[in-house]
């Protein structure tokens, strides 16, 4: 089994070519997809007049702040519109496909988180309320298995469901990530807007668990998550995690074959 995480920015700038790389792997081995969509929650809540507040932590993450309205909003754009995109797309290749969120079937499970330790614009820690995010505490795969046995490709939606049924904005990566080792797959794959880790302008093409794990306080905002999930990933027992290029010819199939890529194992 493998996962992909395709990256919310890239789903409009993914190469064509990446259609006949799902064809052929639905064809060898049962695929999972997870899809990201930050921009396009940010862009949809603007048009609706609701602005989005950015929020920066002491680590120096910037993450959304989910308010009670930009948690519906985030559901809507993401299940509602982003998903039925990917399933739409794969449809055009007789590639049969589900859209589901983390809700579907209790799916994704996760901790709301109650309070969140932020910077001020002066630079200052402050405490507020934790709003509608929260961080994975539980992924039931029965569902995902269900679909798969059926012929079907899961195409999931990062929106978890809290034990007092809220509905929670959670990190793409890191619930592909979960998802990942709850149905043990061999490979997860995260397709991004660029080809790998870069360190001192060069590629990093292979590490281990704890080289990874080594270099995370090294490693810029953006991608640390994307290699923080890497590393849970394996820790849950999958056996290789690859970030990879959306914009290539055969985007799926040249990181499989951990062609210009970074693969962890």
């Amino acid at each position: 089994m493998i996962v992909v995480k395709i990256g919310g920015s890239i789903v409009e700038g993914l190469n064509p070519s990446i259609l006949d790389d799902f064809s052929k792997l639905v064809n060898d081995d049962k695929v999972v997809i997870v899809h990201g969509g930050g921009k396009d929650v940010t862009n949809t809540a603007n048009l609706m007049g609701k602005e989005q507040k950015f929020i920066v932590s002491p680590g120096g993450k910037r993450s959304r702040y989910t308010d009670k309205e930009t948690s519906l909003i985030y559901t809507m754009v993401m299940s509602g519109k982003i998903s039925k995109q990917i399933t739409a797309l794969l449809g055009s290749r007789g590639i049969l496909s589900v859209g589901i969120t983390g809700i579907d079937g209790e799916m994704i499970k996760a901790d709301r988180k109650k309070k969140l330790i932020i910077l001020n614009e002066r630079g200052r820690k402050m405490i507020i309320e934790g709003g509608y995010t929260g961080k994975v505490s539980k992924v039931n795969p029965k569902l995902i298995y269900s679909l798969l046995d059926s012929g079907y490709v899961p195409v999931i939606s990062p929106i978890a469901i809290s034990e007092e049924n809220e509905f929670l904005n959670i990190d793409g990566d890191r619930a592909a990530a979960n998802v990942a080792g709850a149905i043990k797959c061999d490979t997860i794959v995260f397709i991004t807007n660029v080809s790998g880790l870069m360190m001192n302008d060069k590629l990093v093409t292979n590490l281990s668990l704890h080289e990874a794990k080594q270099m995370l306080p090294k490693i810029g905002p953006g991608m640390e998550k994307k290699i923080l999930a890497c590393t849970e990933a394996i820790d849950m027992g999958v056996k290789k995690a690859i970030i990879a290029s959306g914009s290539v010819q055969n985007p799926l199939m040249t990181a499989l074959e951990n062609k210009n890529c970074t693969v962890i194992t």
